[in-house]
């Protein structure tokens, strides 16, 4: 499966946003790539209110999306945030070809001086998808430091993790964020596909404050844990070839999902 990275950082206004999307998806369909991923926060960057800028599935943003997608025959997962009453869900939507899904963030990022859930609601499911016959969990940022979401997409038949997140910045977060994308794919056997937003000061943006923006280093980890393809902190797009068969190898090598007791 080719899957492009489309590393962007997001500004305040949804509609820029798209801009970004459309030139990364261009880039990346120009490659080859069946799926596109882009980071967390997609729509719109953190650090403004969220909840005006909220739209459901079937609003004017996500359907933009969609047809940027289907303009070029791909699936486009993007984070953007959809209302869940006085605040919002932070959501990866799934799009192009047929899928017009989102996940909803299980994990929320409580920690390192930010409570995302005073704004966000948490979902509660686990999401797949299907393209060209393989079959791609779904999850976002946070999720990446809890092993049993990882675990059950591949009870699901996942031989890959689409991951979209805003990785702050600050002391090891880097190794931090490196770290956890090769775990999550050796304790799940897996391939993990993370896309990370770009420093905003590689993007010319001038973001402070402890706003998760994020760093880049767009990190694909094989089933064995080792990195395949790291981007760098800035602006890219990477398109790459992603080999579902090799989980099979993996999973007969280290067993640990059939080896579980617990």
């Amino acid at each position: 499966m080719r899957i492009g990275l489309c590393q962007i950082t997001s500004t305040p206004e949804p509609e820029q946003n798209l801009a970004l999307v459309r030139d990364a998806v261009r880039q990346a369909a120009d490659d080859g790539a069946r799926v596109a991923l882009f980071p967390e926060a997609t729509m719109a960057c953190f650090g403004v209110p969220l909840r005006p800028l909220a739209e459901p599935l079937d609003g004017p943003w996500a359907t933009a999306v969609r047809e940027i997608a289907d303009e070029h025959g791909l699936v486009l997962a993007a984070g953007m945030f959809t209302p869940a009453g006085d605040r919002v869900r932070n959501t990866m939507l799934v799009t192009g070809r047929g899928q017009h899904v989102g996940y909803h963030k299980i994990h929320l990022y409580d920690a390192f001086g930010f409570t995302e859930s005073k704004t966000v609601e948490a979902g509660s499911e686990p999401v797949t998808v299907t393209v060209d016959d393989v079959v791609l969990g779904v999850a976002t940022c946070y999720d990446v430091r809890f092993p049993e979401l990882f675990r059950l997409l591949a009870d699901r038949g996942a031989p890959i993790v689409l991951l979209g997140a805003s990785w702050g910045a600050g002391p090891g977060k880097r190794e931090q964020w490196e770290l956890l994308v090769r775990a999550r794919a050796l304790d799940s056997t897996s391939w993990l596909v993370a896309c990370g937003t770009a420093d905003p000061t590689a993007s010319g943006m001038d973001y402070v404050g402890t706003t998760p923006f994020g760093i880049g280093y767009s990190t694909v980890a094989d089933p064995y844990g080792r990195i395949h393809a790291q981007l760098g902190p800035g602006p890219d797009v990477h398109v790459l070839d992603i080999d579902p068969k090799a989980v099979d190898e993996a999973r007969r090598t280290i067993p640990v999902l059939a080896n579980r007791r617990l």
